[in-house]
């Protein structure tokens, strides 16, 4: 308990030191850069006095130059040369616009319609800039924080509904969304068309353009010098800009928060199918190689048991020869006597017959001839 009452203590001291800050800021600014102003608004004044009283094309002519320098540093500076006579109520120095001015230097958003033209203006920007940014991120920081607890707690009371995580983080950020675009979206653009007589469409581009810290400048609050504003309206547009700012930051906080875990989810599952991949290709291996050594084994025995049935085979082979060759012997042999006694007498007709033939056996009429003849 009385560490969350030292932290309140200390959030509120460093937002009141913060806009102490700004204040201080405006001030400073104020008192640097009115006179400037006010001599600017002077001297376009009298250019454009001194154009409308030359009488000659020549003295005109030159009165139009001057007139036109004096207008282009007159814009250039952020003072409208329109209608803007030296006693005009209007002043983009003032404390209300002085204080709008610290807001955009700390917040970097920097329109560009008007900054610092005297040498001591300049100076106190550079240092007020470099002590202001980063008061700024710290109090955005600490903002954030803020409501980051606040998500925190929905997101617990939704779980606590039986919700998913994945469910609850988007039901939060739309939250978040829907309440924070119609408070600093929705809503202040109808304030600019009261003020400003700007469309809807012209108030949301400016809220946005501004809340982003983009800051284009083309549209800027409280600088027609045909309208009258109140004295604080500009300051409320600051403040407007600050929680604003740190509504965008909580935004684009939770946002990357969900894609921060999306990607780890998404890590998780390649991680786990990368694993089961390299699990599969193991056993693939596994049994290739297992297969493989079965293979090698296999033809080392076949080529064993080929090895010892090749001489086997051989000499059954040699085996069968012998016996061809001893059963034509034996036939050569077994022929009658009376055959080979009528072969000399016969073998005048047998050469008449076929004179080429001189082995008895290898004669060209059937041997039943033969044995019919020699009976």
């Amino acid at each position: 308990m009385c560490a969350r009452i030292c932290c309140t203590w200390r959030c509120l001291l460093l937002f009141l030191s913060y806009f102490v800050y700004l204040l201080i800021g405006a001030a400073v600014f104020q008192a640097l850069e009115l006179k400037e102003e006010s001599e600017l608004k002077a001297r376009v004044w009298r250019k454009k006095a001194q154009f409308l009283n030359s009488s000659s094309p020549s003295a005109a002519r030159e009165a139009l130059e001057k007139l036109v320098e004096a207008i282009t540093e007159a814009v250039k500076h952020g003072v409208n040369p329109v209608g803007n006579d030296p006693d005009s109520s209007h002043s983009n120095w003032d404390f209300s616009s002085s204080f709008f001015f610290a807001v955009t230097v700390v917040s970097t958003i920097g329109y560009g319609n008007i900054s610092p033209t005297t040498p001591g203006g300049q100076i106190f920007c550079v240092f007020y800039a470099l002590f202001g940014i980063p008061l700024h991120v710290i109090i955005l920081t600490r903002v954030g924080k803020n409501l980051t607890s606040h998500t925190e707690k929905l997101s617990m009371y939704l779980s606590k509904k039986g919700m998913k995580e994945k469910r609850v983080k988007i039901l939060t950020f739309l939250f978040f969304l829907v309440i924070g675009a119609v408070i600093f979206l929705a809503l202040p653009p109808f304030v600019f068309c009261l003020f400003e007589n700007w469309s809807y469409r012209e108030g949301i581009y400016y809220a946005f353009i501004t809340l982003s810290t983009i800051g284009f400048g083309d549209y800027v609050v409280g600088v027609d010098p045909h309208r009258k504003f109140h004295r604080f309206y500009r300051t409320s547009v600051a403040i407007w800009i600050l929680f604003g700012i740190a509504w965008l930051a909580l935004l684009f906080n939770l946002l990357s928060t969900f894609m921060e875990d999306t990607e780890k989810k998404i890590a998780e599952i390649n991680r786990k199918k990368k694993a089961a991949k390299e699990k599969m290709n193991f056993k693939y291996d596994a049994n290739t190689n297992l297969s493989s050594e079965d293979v090698s084994m296999l033809c080392s025995e076949m080529s064993v048991r080929k090895g010892a049935q090749e001489p086997f085979e051989q000499q059954e082979l040699s085996q069968a020869d012998l016996k061809i060759i001893a059963s034509d012997h034996d036939q050569e042999e077994t022929k009658p006597e009376f055959l080979n006694a009528k072969i000399s007498d016969q073998e005048t007709s047998l050469n008449i017959i076929c004179p080429t033939i001189t082995n008895p056996r290898q004669t060209c009429l059937p041997r039943e001839k033969i044995s019919q003849d020699d009976q």
